[in-house]
């Protein structure tokens, strides 16, 4: 019951980097950690552990060596819970996706994200705006708070 009742009271967002530039990375973390916009203020807040998340963002494209951490992570993450895909290389490999192409290889991603787990909310943008991310946000609150 107490789980229950501080999962509706704080939210928590696991941010996975899987590739690329890391632009994205520093866009969510600058809407919850920076006194700009400080997303903390009302409840938002930075985790690390996959057990404690309620929303994974996901940034970069997901490359070959990922692909199976991420899902470990998003089974890892307890029920409810909402994926967003933030970034012009998680929803569609960005300027990574042919990458080995001209060679005669295949592309060293996996990605887009919605390839290797389920997408509830996707923030284009490169990087998005902290404004779009924390829409997104708000945007997967419905699933996690109802569900």
């Amino acid at each position: 019951m107490l789980k229950e009742l501080s999962r509706k009271k704080n939210i928590h967002v696991m941010l996975v980097y899987t590739g690329g530039c890391n632009g994205c990375d520093i866009e969510v973390v600058n809407c919850v950690l920076s006194p700009f916009y400080d997303a903390e203020q009302y409840n938002v807040f930075l985790t690390w552990n996959p057990r404690e998340a309620d929303v994974l963002v996901v940034t970069g494209c997901v490359t070959k060596a990922v692909s199976a951490s991420l899902k470990k992570i998003y089974d890892e993450i307890p029920e409810p819970k909402a994926v967003i895909a933030a970034g012009a290389c998680a929803l569609m490999g960005g300027v990574y996706k042919n990458i080995g192409a001209d060679l005669g290889t295949s592309t060293f991603i996996d990605g887009p994200v919605e390839n290797i787990i389920p997408v509830d909310v996707k923030v284009p943008g490169c990087p998005p705006r902290p404004e779009d991310v924390i829409t997104g946000i708000v945007k997967a609150l419905p699933k996690i708070l109802n569900g």
